[in-house]
């Protein structure tokens, strides 16, 4: 029995641990899942139990499941290679073994935790990329991603690659030399775009917003009205690297206005907060598979209209990408029969059937809600600790929370110690905003109410060993209190609709 055990067998349970020790009880189930005390919690541990569990104990089962690392042998010296490794000069200086990454708790602006029955349906048995199975699953996934996309448009499918790679492919096919782009710009990837109209041989008019606030329509109204030879529109819908989220219907609206196409990133939206292509009017978009989806890395599911596919068919130039060059991929994904054009990652496709699947089941309208309930949750008790949010409450994403660091507090150093001592990952900040925030991440299936809890244990905990003045419990509280009253108020408005519908 190992000593987080042992605690729970002594004070008879995980709650019980938690009341005595003053922590929140999601940090005493993550002791009882690793199965070790971290070594920071030695002597209180002796302490509260009055020498039944010495910190020495704690100390050596901490070290024996996460040693120290240090180096093995002295600067200089080589593993020496035995039998025939010795007649091979490129073998590996050092002995390699099997990896095996460490549970981690992702809280980060991405990748996420993947789902057991993603992770299941990944390590099935690889079949060919033409084989009629696969095809069929094909067809299927282009289903389930319309239903996330909710949209129509036929050519709705998975790019092999990630989210960088379908933000390529949608300008790459989209703007031919000497096209005139105007893109927004509020944060990190807005900059992206640039860099890809600019590569594509396009003309970029930058439309620009401070870092936090959403796209100004009216800005991008103007930019149009001086730019009328303007072909196309590019914005963020939820940047990544501020949590603001842009009004994307009313963008839309000002960009088809003047005829342009719009190419929307959905990113970091697509699965946690509503993405409406059909009802917006979108024309390209593209995500990636480990944000919301919670599938594996390396997967980016794009959506064209009929009106793009039709400005792509009429370009004169050659595409400049084979790999990416939409006439070649239609040969592969539309309806009719399937063309070889690469090899498709059959195993994160498998995934990504099964993450949308997921949400199919749980209901694309459930999954936004889920997002939002935990986000409230976590602002609660961020905000009992006197953290405040870069983003103004109405633009805030809430599957992306992005809060200004406290002065005097050493953000990396935090961000380190959760890593290292909690195994809990949280983000920081990019460009401008580096070491000026913290980006916490409510992505897919890291949006668990186990995860608010202990995120909110653990950082309170760093911070007041940091001297910041943390009161322990009180971010806690303020999330249990918080979903109490989200779920006491759809409790009341269940018994309203069945009085209505009775």
């Amino acid at each position: 029995m190992n000593c987080a055990e042992r605690l729970v067998s002594i004070f008879g349970s995980q709650a019980e641990v938690a009341r005595t020790l003053r922590l929140d009880r999601a940090l005493v189930s993550h002791w009882v899942k690793s199965g070790y005390v971290p070594a920071r919690w030695a002597m209180e541990i002796e302490h509260a139990t009055d020498g039944r569990i010495l910190a020495n104990e704690v100390l050596n089962e901490a070290n024996a499941k996460k040693p120290v690392r240090l180096k093995s042998r002295p600067d200089g010296e080589t593993f020496i290679p035995t039998g025939s490794e010795k007649m091979n000069p490129f073998a590996p200086a050092k002995r390699i073994q099997s990896f095996h990454p460490p549970q981690r708790t992702l809280m980060g602006p991405g990748p996420t935790e993947i789902h057991p029955r993603v992770l299941t349906t990944m390590s099935q048995p690889a079949i060919g990329y033409l084989d009629p199975v696969f095809v069929e699953m094909m067809e299927e996934l282009k289903s389930l991603l319309r239903y996330a996309y909710q949209t129509k448009n036929p050519l709705t499918f998975p790019v092999s690659g990630p989210g960088s790679v379908g933000m390529e492919y949608c300008f790459v096919n989209m703007v031919a030399p000497g096209t005139k782009v105007i893109v927004c710009r509020n944060g990190v990837f807005g900059g992206r775009m640039i860099e890809n109209v600019e590569r594509a041989g396009g003309i970029p008019v930058v439309v620009e917003d401070e870092w936090g606030k959403p796209v100004d329509p009216q800005k991008l109204e103007d930019a149009l009205k001086k730019n009328p030879d303007a072909r196309i529109v590019a914005f963020v819908h939820a940047e990544t690297s501020t949590g603001a989220q842009s009004d994307a219907k009313t963008l839309i609206e000002v960009a088809h206005k003047h005829d342009t196409l719009v190419i929307m990133d959905a990113v970091t939206s697509l699965g946690g907060t509503p993405v409406l292509l059909d009802e917006w009017g979108v024309d390209a978009v593209y995500s990636a598979s480990q944000k919301c989806l919670s599938c594996t890395p390396g997967l980016s599911p794009v959506s064209f209209s009929e009106r793009v596919v039709e400005h792509v068919k009429a370009r004169k130039d050659k595409i400049h990408s084979w790999f990416m060059d939409m006439n070649l991929l239609l040969g592969y994904w539309g309806a009719s029969t399937r063309t070889y054009h690469h090899t498709a990652p059959t195993n994160s496709l498998f995934a990504l059937h099964e993450a949308l699947l997921l949400i199919r089941e749980e209901g694309l309208e459930n999954s936004w809600a889920r997002a939002h309930r935990h986000h409230v949750a976590l602002k609660a008790g961020l905000e009992s600790m006197g953290l405040t949010f870069l983003v103004e409450e109405k633009y805030q994403l809430p599957q992306m929370n992005a809060v200004r660091t406290p002065e005097g507090i050493d953000e990396a150093q935090v961000r380190k110690t959760l890593l290292n001592e909690f195994n809990l990952e949280i983000g920081a900040g990019l460009g401008p905003l580096a070491g000026k925030i913290w980006r916490f991440g409510l992505m897919g299936y890291s949006a668990r109410p186990e995860n608010v809890m202990l995120c909110l244990s653990a950082l309170g905990s760093v911070m007041s060993d940091m001297g910041h003045k943390v009161h322990v419990g009180d971010a806690e509280a303020a999330a249990h209190q918080a979903y109490a009253s989200m779920h006491s108020t759809e409790a009341k408005q269940k018994q309203a609709q069945k009085k209505k519908a009775a």
